[in-house]
């Protein structure tokens, strides 16, 4: 019985140094320098939006239908602006996990090569965020007290599936919105830009992190994946909350506390966070990193 077990194992790690080079190679041919592949001095088109109107969280509100055309424009670049801001807040959080799992491995393979490779990639993904903010003239959105010290435990006891799991609901959640925006003209060229160098560069991400879990959870304990599950539904909840800071809403001259509460309690908005999780939920549920008493968080989420 050891033999064979042995013989998985190398079969196992083949599968994933191919992977990981056919990654390496497409970083090599497909990859972006935000600094130089946009324009930062371009004018800003006058009538575009930020996001997808049909994407900003008041849309289908009251508040929405009181809001003037330029006030629409206003708060979809501001929520532009905050969603990014939660991207550059967990992009940091995954550098660190990164480092501390290529710190431990072989830097010889690939897979591990890959990883630093992915490390860069999202170096520059953060300060591209970082001058978006800068370039549309909005304050930083950036996460409240306990979310950001929720952050700073995630980066220090987040590993294994939780890591890799936390990942791809990040990635794919804003992925979803970044593909629907890029194509779409009625948005900001510096938006669709932005949201296109994402989309290219994270989808060889969003490979490596689905295939690292898949091979690790048959490996997991039942102690193991229950924390997991526990990790990755705080996760999700934590950044499904978080994606729109309240602060966007003083921009249009809504009170902070009544644009929450209605964003929040917003029909459309909630369709709208399931819709962007639906082809993650069924992957992690299979994976068993959905299920369980924390699936709660997800539908409190409105993921699920």
């Amino acid at each position: 019985m050891s033999a064979p077990a042995r013989t998985g194992s190398k079969t196992n790690l083949a599968d994933r140094e191919d992977t990981a080079r056919r990654l390496l190679k497409s970083s090599v041919t497909t990859s972006y320098d935000p600094s130089i592949d946009i324009d930062w001095d371009a004018p800003l088109v006058e009538g575009k939006y930020g996001i997808v109107p049909e994407r900003v969280s008041l849309y289908g509100t009251p508040l929405w239908d009181g809001l003037t055309e330029e006030q629409r424009i206003t708060l979809s670049v501001h929520e532009f602006c905050s969603v990014a801001r939660i991207g550059l807040w967990f992009e940091m959080i995954l550098m660190q996990m990164l480092l501390r799992y290529a710190y431990d491995r072989d830097p010889r393979r690939a897979h591990i090569q890959y990883a630093l490779v992915e490390i860069a990639d999202e170096c520059r993904h953060s300060m591209m965020f970082a001058k978006a903010t800068e370039r549309y003239g909005v304050p930083d959105y950036a996460p409240r007290r306990l979310t950001h010290e929720q952050g700073r435990l995630m980066k220090t006891i987040g590993t294994g599936p939780a890591m890799f799991a936390g990942t791809l609901y990040v990635e794919e959640i804003l992925d979803q919105l970044q593909r629907e925006g890029m194509r779409d003209e009625r948005v900001q060229p510096l938006s669709r830009m932005i949201n296109k160098i994402h989309v290219t560069e994270e989808a060889r991400h969003v490979r490596y992190a689905r295939e690292e879990l898949q091979r690790i959870m048959p490996r997991t304990n039942r102690a193991e994946r229950a924390w997991a599950r526990y990790l990755t539904a705080r996760i999700a909840f934590v950044v499904a909350r978080n994606l729109v800071h309240p602060e966007v809403y003083r921009s249009v001259g809504i009170d902070p506390a009544v644009g929450r509460k209605a964003a929040l309690a917003n029909p459309h908005h909630h369709e709208m966070l399931r819709w962007s999780s639906r082809k993650l939920v069924p992957f992690l549920r299979e994976q068993g990193i959905v299920g369980g008493p924390t699936e709660t968080l997800w539908k409190r989420a409105h993921l699920i």
